[in-house]
């Protein structure tokens, strides 16, 4: 894959439970036994709360050198202040840095309310990549995220346009944005959060991923977790890529 990787996990690790908890097989905390298997993660607790730098700190320390974490961007700037909260940014960025270098992108998922607006969407960027100049990805949920302007902001301001699924608008699987990434978020079909992908559908996904990976850095992050589907979904796209190809 001329050296680009592809990053596969799940949409949190405390989610799982029972025999989901087991099957991370090893000693020791669950995110460390959970970085045995799988090269990244996706935090959503940065969507509801804070938490204090030794808390990163803590969690760098539990997963191996080439772990990454992405990191959601907190809800009350992208969902109560819907984009408008500027000052939000940097106590969020100064928090996320304590992961060093194990630090992923940051994902801004806004909710499906939120149209595109040109003028405070260009300020938020803009803001944004005042103090971060990392990875970074976009979940726009209205169909308006999804048009050619849109899409020619985040190219400009350096973001990817999230591949979601199931999808806002009805298209062909495809990025967006910027070319420096893809971010793949897959919640479930046919109930979001909770359905599991049968291995047909994974085995395409798996195609796209390692197309896309020709282009540069692919993350991506089963959300199926509310019935703990996401784990063995995960499991089994991880897998295949590296039977697929070596180390990816």
């Amino acid at each position: 894959m001329e050296g680009h990787r592809i990053y596969v996990g799940t949409s949190g690790w405390s989610v799982l439970s029972g025999p989901e908890r087991r099957a991370l097989g090893g000693p020791g905390p669950l995110l460390a036994r959970y970085g045995r298997v799988f090269p990244a993660v996706e935090v959503n607790t940065t969507f509801y709360r804070s938490h204090r730098p030794g808390t990163y700190a803590r969690w760098a320390e539990l997963v191996p050198e080439g772990f990454r974490f992405a990191v959601k961007m907190p809800r009350w700037i992208t969902h109560l202040g819907r984009l408008r909260r500027l000052d939000g940014l940097e106590p969020f960025l100064t928090e996320v840095r304590h992961l060093g270098p194990k630090l992923g992108p940051v994902l801004v998922q806004l909710p499906p309310s939120l149209r595109y607006d040109p003028e405070p969407v260009e300020a938020f960027f803009a803001a944004l990549r005042g103090l971060y100049d990392g990875p970074c990805a976009c979940e726009g949920r209205h169909g308006s995220w999804f048009s050619e302007e849109a899409g020619a902001m985040l190219g400009r301001w350096r973001i990817a346009r999230v591949v979601a699924d199931p999808a806002p608008i009805p298209a062909e699987p495809e990025p967006g944005g910027c070319g420096e990434l893809v971010y793949v978020r897959l919640h479930g079909r046919p109930r979001m959060y909770y359905s599991a992908y049968a291995p047909a559908e994974l085995e395409a996904w798996i195609g796209r991923l390692l197309r896309w990976a020709k282009r540069g850095p692919v993350w991506c992050f089963f959300n199926n977790t509310a019935s703990q589907e996401g784990l063995e979904n995960a499991r089994y796209t991880w897998e295949r890529l590296q039977a697929e190809c070596g180390s990816p």
